[in-house]
């Protein structure tokens, strides 16, 4: 008996190690348990984009704005002021060909392409001259504006220094709608002479008030008077005198012909009266 009791007594440490051994490596796979669910929960929170409020808006993309024309004139009738030079430094005029009535759409789309892709070193003015004319019809007085070269525009440009448009320039100008060609060889536009220059430029100076008065009658043309005292004649212009906003109409009378001025508003051609 008394051996069957150290027996016992010798068991008993050994099974109470065990016991706490266990307890150990549980408690440890627990807290490791535990970590890798926080650490887990914090990259899920970490990476999760925060929600929106009910009350926040997107934002609205903001609008484009019309890039500067670095005091470039935008307006229909191109005007430049008495005291700008002829040219800027290191560049020349040249006519570019344009499509008809695509003048000024032309012009304001280069000067925008210009402006974005930052060419104002290779490109300067761009102009449409233009002139105010008054006319009259059926005793009416128009006031228009109209080009003075139809079908071009001029444009202040730099070359390179074998005489050919730089790259980036050429394919900016060319694959605008309703451009042509520059006149001049191919890739090689000719610059305007100096008198060319002075006549364009002066040309593109702010009108008078007065605007230009246009006949809208040529020598020789058969009309009918309207109004006067030799009201429903009819014979040929002889003369156009725009001073007066007169003509000369050379009317049979008695079977003789005599010359008789009348103001251009009493005349209309032969049938459209």
């Amino acid at each position: 008996m008394v051996e069957e009791n150290n027996s016992d007594v010798q068991d008993a440490p050994a099974e109470e190690q065990a016991t706490e051994s266990a307890a150990q490596s549980a408690a440890q796979s627990e807290a490791q348990s535990e970590a890798q669910s926080d650490a887990q929960r914090d990259t899920q929170n970490s990476d999760a984009a925060p929600s929106p409020k009910a009350d926040d808006k997107p934002a609205k993309p903001a609008k484009p704005t019309k890039p500067p024309l670095d005091g470039r004139p935008d307006e229909i009738a191109d005007v430049i002021d008495e005291e700008e030079p002829v040219r800027q430094e290191g560049m020349d005029w040249f006519v570019l060909r344009v499509a008809s009535n695509k003048e000024h759409s032309v012009r304001n789309t280069l000067l925008r392409k210009v402006q974005i892709d930052d060419k104002m070193e290779w490109i300067g003015r761009i102009l449409v001259p233009t002139e105010k004319v008054k006319t009259f019809k059926a005793g009416k007085q128009k006031i228009t504006e109209s080009k003075l070269y139809p079908g071009y525009v001029f444009v202040e440009m730099r070359l390179e220094e074998d005489g050919r448009i730089q790259q980036d320039v050429f394919f900016l100008i060319k694959e605008t709608t309703g451009v042509g060609d520059f006149v001049g060889t191919a890739g090689r536009p000719t610059p305007l002479k100096d008198h060319e220059v002075e006549k364009m430029l002066r040309d593109s100076r702010k009108p008078d008030d007065e605007p230009t008065l246009r006949l809208t009658f040529d020598k020789g043309e058969e009309v009918t008077i309207n109004d006067g005292p030799f009201e429903g004649y009819e014979g040929s212009i002889d003369e156009v005198m725009p001073e007066k906003s007169e003509v000369r109409v050379l009317v049979t009378i008695f079977g003789r012909q005599a010359p008789i001025d009348v103001k251009e508003w009493q005349i209309s051609k032969v049938g459209e009266s």
